[in-house]
């Protein structure tokens, strides 16, 4: 009787297994009071078949859990096949279906346009999001939080190449210097940028002396949407669409200091850690590292 003692821990279905194998020696009434087992949950648990997929399954929560809701199957597919499992990306939808787990929905955007004001430029990049290196076509956004009752503003700008954050900043006003000091920050990082496409919306800070001068000086073409084709700047559009998505909306934030805080941790995280299906399952700052090796 001290193997019975030493299983009382053991799951349901473990002790209602050691239950059946002890029945040859001993009687079931004795042996559901030693482990504490009503009958009706011994027979249940019986008949019960081990789920195959548990252990997929426990790696798929974790997974979800670790990127708190931002992984839908398809990047959760990657990983899973990564640590092992061959399953497809079917069979992970249908198991993140039987645990409840779904990611998000997408938000809408901020708008910077403000009528005609300065000098509008041509589409150059006409939708033609391909790339074939880094510093070919970057493209530039604003988006807008509401943050205990103050607006906070975010300038992004990514390079398509790997779809990395290159540079940012984040203010309380969407200032010109605001846009402008996010551009001159990542211009000082490269000597000769001849032949890069900076493309943005008709916003009117893209559209002032001071911004197409930065731009002119660097031998940079300069490249905006038609005016309300959300379309022609899906990119950096699709980037704000998860970072809210995935940041914003998903979290309560106490004061601005702690969304700041909070808005720059995910960046590194978009750049280091969050995998792409279209870069081998990678993440940029991982798709930038390969590409240099």
């Amino acid at each position: 009787m001290k193997k019975i003692g030493s299983l009382n821990s053991e799951s349901t279905r473990e002790k209602a297994i050691a239950i059946s194998e002890l029945r040859q020696k001993y009687k079931l009434k004795d042996l559901l009071l030693i482990f504490n087992m009503k009958r009706s949950t011994y027979y249940t648990a019986i008949q019960n078949k081990p789920d195959k997929y548990e252990s997929e399954k426990e790696l798929i929560k974790q997974i979800f859990h670790h990127h708190k809701g931002r992984y839908g199957y398809r990047r959760i597919t990657v990983l899973v096949r990564r640590a092992g499992f061959a399953l497809n990306h079917k069979t992970v939808k249908r198991l993140m279906n039987e645990l409840g787990l779904k990611s998000y929905v997408r938000p809408k955007k901020y708008h910077s346009y403000k009528g005609i004001e300065g000098k509008g430029f041509p589409n150059i990049l006409q939708r033609n999001f391909k790339t074939t290196r880094f510093n070919e076509k970057w493209v530039t956004d604003v988006t807008e939080f509401n943050i205990c009752g103050q607006r906070i503003y975010l300038s992004a700008l990514i390079d398509l190449y790997n779809q990395e954050v290159i540079s940012y900043t984040i203010s309380h006003r969407p200032t010109l210097n605001f846009v402008c000091k996010m551009l001159s920050n990542v211009f000082e990082k490269y000597n000769n940028l001849k032949g890069l496409i900076i493309h943005s919306d008709q916003g009117w800070h893209y559209r002032t002396e001071r911004y197409t001068q930065m731009l002119k000086m660097k031998d940079v073409t300069q490249s905006m949407s038609q005016k309300g084709n959300c379309l022609d700047n899906c990119m950096a559009e699709n980037f704000f669409g998860l970072l809210k998505t995935e940041f914003y909306y998903m979290n309560k934030f106490s004061s601005v200091e702690e969304f700041k805080k909070a808005l720059v941790e995910y960046i590194a995280y978009y750049n280091t850690e969050r995998i792409k299906i279209g870069l081998n399952g990678l993440s940029p700052i991982e798709f930038r590292a390969q590409y240099a090796a």
